[in-house]
């Protein structure tokens, strides 16, 4: 289904917005789309420090950094607490990184994904505390560990949170300060930040405090802060924006000869950098330590100053990586073998599979698979011994997290967001919760969102499809979450030359032809069209407007999302 982006914004509103900005037509429609106002467009597009708001505006930012700055200065041990994913690995790197820089008493610690599972355990909190930890500092976690925090506190030490999840109706009230921009009495001006982003802005409230340039201080870990900010999938708005389009840019060159030997292992070193480069090349070997190993193989990557250790630990992250894509298949094949013996699949509006021995560092890439292949909300639950450690992922304006809490009774644990979420349930549970989210989502689950949509940002005419609009759309860049690649409708175009490329000839290659303008276009993994579209064809498409280079070349291209056969060109 097609659908554009925001019917309610009118031509005349576009014209105005251009008018008093000075900006594009076709960008202020864009933007106009995407909810930005016309008096917030040059700051959208600037990308400047600028957009970096005060890290002590955030609630609680005070008492943490006063109570850092005091264990600083009486040398007490310090613990940072972290998670297993690419978030949580780069804000543990990020924040003792810095805090080592400043001479602290310092450790880390990240729970195993299989024995210990997500969030600070009491276990781990008894370790540290024998072992002279006075305070804990978490990231990525921390928020719904109400308990855990209160024994802490009970043994002596001292807890900051610093985390990003959706908050429950209880926050841990016994820590020393809980830095959580979703926090419903925090009125911080931007609510998305990944993990790795609060604790970016700890650490730039602490260079304030101590007298540091902040500006070097930003610099130095910004490329940091944009590894996680693009792993977590949060929206690229706002102070997001600006994190990524710095770091990205530090990345070119990166500071850390960690992140130089992965991006060698991936075979990318000598590509620009860019979204995709982390999403498909360094944040699945960077999540591999954590998903079939240890977290605290990838921090040590990230921490590291000697070349021939970062290279000794990439190649290492790089077999994970290999082993965790045989681990997925299988795990996926077997999925689907339930899937086709469930003749009730159809009724069905989540998808809640689990089987014992399935690894739990692996069930949420492959229920993303599921998604993308049946447009469901899928759970996937690995069981050890009867108890279930599970990975959920959603579609369309579906709450997951509210979803989970409806099921709260069934669970043993659960946290995470609207999109993506995890949660621990016990085997003999597993019937009453598949029953209990699914009465839910016949409830809350809309038809459209269970139907794939291409959202449309706007029209394209021949005349518009050249390379200085494609570089006009790249202004808006970064793209991701929240600002995703524009996608453009061009409607009754005619096709030239058409041929499938690739391995297997998985990919459509064709020209197009509009108002007399020709064109190349790509369609990755469209190759099936291949025996539907012949040349004189009329097609309506939904595209991105590229920038294609080879050999030193700059050319537009089309990149295809979505084709549909039409009669003739009067349709």
């Amino acid at each position: 289904m097609w659908k554009y982006r925001n019917e309610d914004v009118s031509t005349a509103a576009v014209d105005i917005a251009a008018e008093k900005t000075g900006i594009p037509r076709l960008l202020a429609n864009i933007l106009l789309n995407r909810g930005i106002a016309a008096e917030d467009f040059k700051t959208f597009l600037s990308k400047s420090k600028q957009g970096i708001l005060n890290p002590m505006s955030m609630l609680d930012m005070d008492k943490a950094v006063d109570r850092i700055a005091a264990a600083l200065d009486a040398g007490e041990s310090i613990a940072i607490y972290g998670d297993y994913d690419v978030d949580g690995i780069t804000s543990t790197s990020l924040l003792y990184g810095f805090l080592r820089s400043v001479g602290a008493n310092l450790r880390y610690y990240i729970p195993d994904r299989k024995d210990e599972g997500y969030g600070i355990n009491i276990m781990a909190v008894n370790r540290l505390i024998k072992e002279g930890v006075k305070l804990l500092i978490t990231v990525d976690c921390g928020i719904t560990a109400i308990g855990e925090i209160e024994f802490a506190k009970l043994q002596g030490m001292d807890v900051i949170v610093t985390d990003h999840h959706t908050c429950k109706e209880r926050i841990p009230t016994a820590a020393v300060a809980v830095l959580n921009p979703k926090r419903e009495d925090d009125e911080y001006e931007f609510d998305a930040l990944a993990g790795v982003g609060v604790a970016f802005k700890l650490v730039l409230a602490l260079a304030m405090r101590l007298g540091m340039n902040t500006g070097e201080v930003f610099d130095e870990y910004v490329e940091l802060a944009a590894l996680g900010t693009i792993a977590d999938v949060v929206p690229l708005l706002s102070e997001n924006r600006v994190i990524v389009e710095k770091g990205l840019a530090q990345l070119q060159n990166p500071r850390r000869c960690g992140i130089k030997a992965l991006l060698e292992i991936s075979g990318v070193a000598d590509k620009k950098v860019t979204g995709a480069t982390i999403s498909f090349a360094l944040s699945p070997r960077i999540n591999a330590a954590g998903r079939l190993g240890s977290a605290s193989t990838a921090v040590e990557l990230l921490l590291t100053d000697e070349p021939e250790k970062a290279s000794m630990i990439a190649k290492q992250l790089d077999e994970s990586n290999k082993e965790r894509q045989e681990t997925e298949i299988g795990i996926y094949q077997e999925a689907m073998e339930m899937i086709e013996l469930d003749k009730d699949f159809d009724k069905r509006n989540v998808i809640v599979l689990g089987k014992e021995g399935w690894h739990n560092g692996v069930v949420g890439i492959v229920a993303s698979r599921l998604v993308e292949r049946f447009h469901k909300p899928c759970i996937l639950i690995s069981f050890d011994n009867g108890a279930g450690k599970g990975s959920g992922r959603s579609v369309g304006s579906f709450n997951l997290f509210n979803a989970l809490s409806a099921c709260e009774s069934t669970l043993t644990n659960f946290g995470g967001h609207a999109m993506a979420a995890g949660m621990g349930l016990d085997e003999d549970k597993l019937a009453e919760f598949d029953k209990m989210i699914n009465k839910y989502a016949k409830e809350n689950l809309t038809a459209e969102d269970l139907l794939p949509v291409v959202k449309i940002d706007s029209i394209l005419d021949g005349k518009s499809l050249n390379l200085q609009t494609a570089r006009l759309i790249a202004a808006l860049e970064p793209f991701g979450m929240g600002n995703e690649t524009p996608v453009f409708a061009v409607k009754n175009a005619s096709v030239g030359a058409v041929s499938a490329v690739g391995i297997e000839k998985k990919h459509l290659r064709m020209q197009v032809i509009k108002d007399g303008v020709r064109i190349n276009a790509i369609g990755f993994g469209m190759g099936e069209f291949i025996d539907a579209i012949k040349p004189g064809d009329y097609v309506h498409l939904a595209c991105k407007l590229d920038i294609n280079n080879y050999q030193g070349n700059d050319t537009a291209q089309l990149v295809l999302v979505d084709i549909k056969l039409i009669a003739d060109n009067k349709s």
